[in-house]
């Protein structure tokens, strides 16, 4: 996915530019020229009409993402009712079938929608798509056992597996505060999870299974950061789900249960809602970027807690809730102490690239596919 920035609420006022002239311009003019100054005041709702559509554009992103967190939730709501009855493979490859022909036909009614297909980098798309599929399965295998709300925290660490794998992998230097906080929000999962262990072992295996689930999640976007360069949908859509009807087509031809109407409409709707909610993520990050839209990621848990609630008439227990509350505090600090550690940097570069006082130096807003969190992972991450 393409990086997309968002203009500052500096550049949508002063968006008239020439057209629209400043309104500290139009009183003084007015007062010297008479009708130029009354045609100048004429101007003065121009930047008004400007800022509110930057206002527009500023709610217009957050409500897109929230839309597109409702539609991943209510796929993996989805996912998780058709487990009972029907495989892994059944459900994931009738996902992706149904993705991938949506994909086609979009490009054929919209000649090539959505960019190229091709890479210059297809080792990395092959790492990126079989980490999404090592997704894809360990959440569809862990709500078999697990309320959605409890797969949704675990996977509320993903973040920090990707700080501990950038590091690792991409050398990118992550400050101290910050690997406390990942330590804190680990400690949050424990507290929630560990009462449940106890007696007769709780369903453990479907907390290893949602562990490996967002570790896949956490390769997935680590590898994102290096195919920045590489933007449009089409790849992010077509390699994953090539590689999941390859993978994950055999398995359900073996084990395929002939669904009757109802289910076949759910199986078939999972593919439509997963690239519905593909659509509304990248075009929130079309209208705002990472750092305005990252806080209403957290409303992907009380949504998992309704629909545990509407659904199964499972409410969510006092260690989920403390457990929860621990990890969205770990997740907002850590992501300040990111932030803090970055600014300081773009400081000190700022003073060596002689910035003049008063004027701040900021980077480009960040490009490639890491720019939308679940993007087309489709059910491999709540």
């Amino acid at each position: 996915m393409r990086g997309f920035g968002i203009e500052s609420p500096q550049q949508g006022h002063e968006g008239g530019g020439e057209a629209g002239g400043s309104c500290g311009g139009c009183v003084p003019e007015a007062g010297r020229e008479g009708k130029r100054g009354a045609s100048a005041l004429t101007r003065r709702p121009r930047p008004a009409t400007t800022t509110r559509r930057f206002g527009r554009k500023r709610v217009k992103g957050p409500v897109l993402l929230l839309a597109g967190i409702v539609l991943f939730s209510l796929l993996d709501a989805n996912s998780k009712l058709l487990s009972g009855g029907y495989g892994l493979g059944q459900v994931v490859a009738t996902r992706y079938a149904v993705l991938l022909a949506l994909l086609l036909l979009a490009r054929l009614a919209f000649g090539g929608a959505g960019g190229s297909v091709g890479t210059s980098r297809p080792g990395l798309h092959l790492l990126r798509a079989a980490s999404m599929m090592v997704s894809a399965a360990g959440f569809f295998l862990a709500f078999r056992q697990l309320p959605l709300a409890e797969g949704y925290l675990v996977f509320f660490t993903a973040p920090f597996m990707t700080l501990a794998l950038s590091a690792a992998v991409l050398r990118e230097v992550v400050p101290r505060a910050a690997w406390f906080w990942c330590a804190v929000g680990f400690g949050g999962v424990v507290l929630a999870v560990l009462p449940k262990l106890g007696g007769d072992g709780g369903p453990v295996f479907g907390y290893l299974a949602v562990l490996a689930g967002t570790l896949g999640f956490a390769v997935t976007q680590t590898v994102n950061r290096s195919l920045r360069g590489e933007p449009g949908v089409a790849r992010i859509l077509f390699w994953p789900s090539l590689l999941g009807l390859l993978l994950y087509g055999p398995l359900a031809l073996w084990y395929w249960v002939p669904p009757p109407a109802p289910d076949l409409a759910m199986l078939m709707a999972n593919g439509l809602v997963a690239g519905a909610a593909v659509v509304a993520t990248a075009a929130a990050f079309r209208h705002a970027d990472a750092a305005r839209l990252g806080p209403f990621g957290f409303a992907a848990l009380p949504v998992s807690v309704l629909l545990d609630l509407a659904i199964w008439g499972h409410p969510p227990d006092p260690a989920m809730l403390a457990g929860g509350a621990v990890v969205v505090l770990a997740c907002v600090m850590s992501e300040r102490a990111a932030r803090l550690a970055k600014g300081q940097g773009v400081k000190a570069q700022g003073k060596v690239q002689g910035i003049p006082a008063g004027k701040a130096w900021a980077p480009s807003a960040p490009s490639g596919s890491g720019a939308v969190e679940r993007t087309a992972a489709s059910g491999s991450g709540p």
